[in-house]
């Protein structure tokens, strides 16, 4: 079941984060945040987890890519399992309620950068309508090793 993200889903959030973290696959972050500085990275609104009868199996939420005013309908997707969850089709299941809702609040451009490696995450994008609009090569380093991330968007059909 997927639902809003509450509170009392803080501990299990972070830890699915943590394995993101750990794969050198997911992110440029090298240390888990902590609830609050979670929460203030990412809008107030389309934040979701899979429920799994009482399990959280993977969460979904948007960050806003700017304060402008001219940006307020463009968000970045951040889509994280648990790892003993991977490849049941849940991140895929997040994504299409993060397109839906995004849509419902106003959202008509959605992006995303992957390390070219998370064939994982370019599949899943790709499958919900996403586009590879650039690279940026060397554009960070994690762990000292500059990192190459692929660009991708997703425009909304209904503005």
């Amino acid at each position: 079941m997927i639902r809003p993200v509450k509170t009392e889903n803080a501990d299990s959030v972070l830890k699915i984060y943590a394995f993101g973290i750990k794969t050198r696959l997911a992110t440029f972050e090298t240390q888990v945040p902590s609830w609050e500085e979670w929460d203030a990275k990412y809008h107030s609104f389309c934040r979701f987890v899979f429920d799994d009868n009482g399990t959280v199996a993977g969460w979904a939420a948007l960050l806003p890519t700017s304060k402008r005013e001219c940006y307020k309908g463009v968000a970045e997707t951040s889509v994280y399992i648990d790892e003993a969850y991977l490849g049941k089709g849940i991140g895929s299941q997040l994504m299409e309620r993060l397109i839906v809702d995004s849509e419902k609040q106003g959202i008509w451009t959605l992006t995303s950068a992957i390390f070219p490696e998370n064939t994982a995450s370019h599949k899943l994008h790709f499958k919900h309508g996403f586009r590879e609009v650039g690279i940026r090569k060397k554009i960070a380093r994690l762990d000292g090793i500059w990192r190459d991330t692929l660009i991708l968007e997703r425009r909304s059909k209904k503005f």
